[in-house]
């Protein structure tokens, strides 16, 4: 089954399956028994409407369900356990700053007091645009300026639960400096650096190499400012970041512990913290592995929020601390799943053909030797064959850059090394022929399919951290994949690719992938691309933001267009880069008038090359079909 050959079942969470067409469709989180959503004629309907791929699509539903999971599920271990405290999430915005995502998740969150954590003025502006609970919290973290300050502490007075998160000793004598004229008493936070340090690709944000935080030394420090000064009964939050797509379970306990001992420690100094913040950490099985591994978990989401629970409770019990508001960050794992890019394989360059070279009289005796090799092909000398089919190729090759072969002969060698490597993949289905060399064998003569889409401004964290998203082809899943390819972007970058994929049986070098049909768009999703692959892109070959669109899904299948957001045009892109757009087309049109002038073009020719200039610019920055 080809949910079973791209691991569906694994990682799809139950909001990913293949439907009995072979489609790929979207369910409904939290209504299982409602009709799957066939993703293949959502893109197709798109594109009746005019949205080309690729596309961003936003579900609604996934991401409203996963709000209403993390803190439901901190709820029932609240309850568990018997905790006197509460729970309170927020967002860290630099996982996704869109505004859509944004007022979604404070719409989402409103009932649960769902909050924000920023880390500049400018997320803190969006935070204070919008309607939030009555005591959901905004966490300023970062490293703050007079202004933000300032912003930060007046706000208080409109209503707004802030705790200004002080990262270093500089940073609270300007806080100090800020209020000393002023009548507002702020609410602070004080951020530790933890000395346990968890693993997983940003190991280094967490323990003693923490970029922000305060020292234990430094917290002493700050605590006895904070007395002499008369601000001390300000101090209300500890903050702690555990870490981010924190793999293993066992190590969130460990540092939550560590962050409930400081949190004690300091009550015990006179300080009176009422919200222990946990920071970020939470993460998403990519990969469906479920195992502590860089692009998976360990743990679920229940079992995350039932050990945060237990272990702050028993670390205050046995210390004789009043149960604190807990906050935890969660980022990627509120909006990860929520997002899935589409887009189209525009073409395929083979490393193999079904086209047979037959042995001519002025053949070169390296290439007849080559031809031969069909003789003993067979599963016992299956590596024998792949030696030879090398070495001869290399030869002819050697000879054509010393002109001792022709072209015409050397592409004749390549015809025939296409046509015998597709000989050597037959063999090699069956899997008793199968061996380390000859997977390698298998990597190298890989497809390169050609895809509408940049790798830098969709998927940038694949191209730069190696991380894995799920990745499958959302048609033709009834019928088995003949071919394996690497996917290669549309930029003209050879870092533009992707050659590392989420499979059934692991992770694989090529993607098992169809033969594309001449005139039928082929097309790949990427799902669980909604935390930070929109903040991160950015402009490589000038191409720009993807269509987005947000859905929701009917009872009845179908779908419900909530926005939808043009991509960037060729014009807007330009702008972004300081070019003038209109002085472009001037310098243009200056330029096709010499051409007149000249007698190289005539005054018609000039206007179809200027409205082919001037279209172009209007124009998505993304490959377009020919009718559009």
């Amino acid at each position: 089954m080809a949910k079973d050959i791209y691991g569906v079942n694994e990682w799809g969470d139950g909001l990913i399956t293949v439907l009995e067409n072979g489609h790929i469709g979207l369910c409904h989180p939290d209504n299982p028994a409602q009709a799957p959503t066939d993703l293949l004629s959502l893109i197709q309907n798109l594109q009746q409407r005019g949205i080309e791929t690729p596309v961003l699509l936003r579900i609604t539903d996934f991401l409203k369900s996963r709000i209403d999971e993390i803190n439901q599920s901190f709820a029932s271990a609240i309850a568990e356990y018997d905790y006197k405290g509460r729970y309170q999430g927020v967002f860290p915005i630099k996982v996704n700053q869109q505004a859509e995502v944004i007022e979604r998740i404070a719409e989402y969150g409103r009932l649960y007091d769902f909050g924000f954590e920023v880390g500049s003025k400018a997320e803190l502006l969006i935070a204070l645009s919008l309607n939030l609970g009555e005591r959901a919290a905004i966490i300023c973290n970062g490293i703050k300026d007079t202004e933000f300050l300032q912003l930060a502490m007046m706000s208080m007075k409109l209503g707004f639960n802030i705790f200004i998160v002080l990262e270093s000793p500089r940073e609270l004598e300007l806080v100090l400096d800020v209020v000393k004229d002023s009548d507002i008493r702020p609410q602070l936070g004080i951020r530790i650096k933890l000395t346990n340090t968890v693993s997983g690709k940003w190991a280094e944000s967490s323990g003693d190499r923490s970029t922000f935080g305060l020292t234990i030394a430094q917290i002493m420090d700050v605590v006895e400012r904070l007395r002499e000064t008369g601000y001390l009964d300000c101090l209300k939050l500890q903050h702690s970041h555990l870490g981010s797509q924190i793999p293993s379970i066992i190590e969130i306990r460990k540092s939550a512990q560590e962050a409930c001992q400081f949190f004690a420690e300091l009550r015990r100094e006179g300080v009176p913290l009422t919200y222990l913040d946990l920071g970020g950490g939470l993460g998403v099985d990519y990969t469906g592995e479920q195992s502590a591994a860089a692009n998976s978990i360990n743990y679920s989401l229940k079992e995350y929020c039932l050990n945060i629970i237990e272990t702050v409770k028993d670390m205050m019990d046995s210390n004789g601390v009043e149960h604190p508001t807990i906050i935890t960050e969660s980022g990627r794992a509120c909006v990860a799943q929520s997002s899935l890019l589409i887009f189209n394989v525009l073409e395929a360059t083979h490393f193999d053909s079904e086209y047979e070279v037959v042995a001519e009289e002025n053949d070169h005796p390296l290439l007849l030797k080559m031809l031969e090799i069909q003789t003993y092909l067979n599963r016992e000398r299956i590596q024998e064959c792949w030696n030879d089919l090398k070495y001869y190729r290399e030869e002819i090759r050697a000879l054509f850059r010393r002109n001792q072969v022709s072209l015409a002969m050397t592409a004749r060698t390549e015809r025939a090394y296409l046509y015998l490597m597709n000989r050597i993949k037959t063999v090699l289905l069956d899997p008793e022929a199968m061996t380390e060399d000859m997977h390698e064998a298998l990597v190298q003569a890989a497809d390169i399919y050609h895809c509408n889409f940049s790798l830098f401004q969709s998927l940038p964290d694949v191209w730069a951290i190696d991380q894995l998203h799920p990745l499958a082809p959302i048609q033709r899943l009834h019928e088995v994949p003949v071919r394996a390819a690497i996917l290669s972007d549309i930029t003209c970058d050879s870092d533009g690719k992707i050659d590392k994929f989420v499979l059934g049986e692991g992770i694989s070098d090529t993607l098992p992938v169809h033969d594309l049909i001449e005139g039928e768009d082929y097309y790949l999703g990427v799902f669980f691309v909604g935390a930070y692959q929109e903040t991160l892109g950015d402009l490589h070959n000038l191409f720009g933001d993807t269509n987005v669109v947000t859905v929701a899904l009917s009872e009845d299948g179908g779908f419900d267009i909530l926005k939808e957001q043009d991509g960037d045009t060729i014009y807007e892109v330009l702008s972004y880069v300081e070019y003038e757009p209109k002085q472009l087309i001037a310098a243009f049109k200056a330029n096709v008038e010499k051409a007149v002038k000249g007698g190289r073009l005539s005054p018609s020719d000039r206007r179809q090359m200027l409205r082919s200039y001037t279209d172009s610019m209007n124009g998505y920055t993304y490959f377009e079909h020919a009718e559009h």
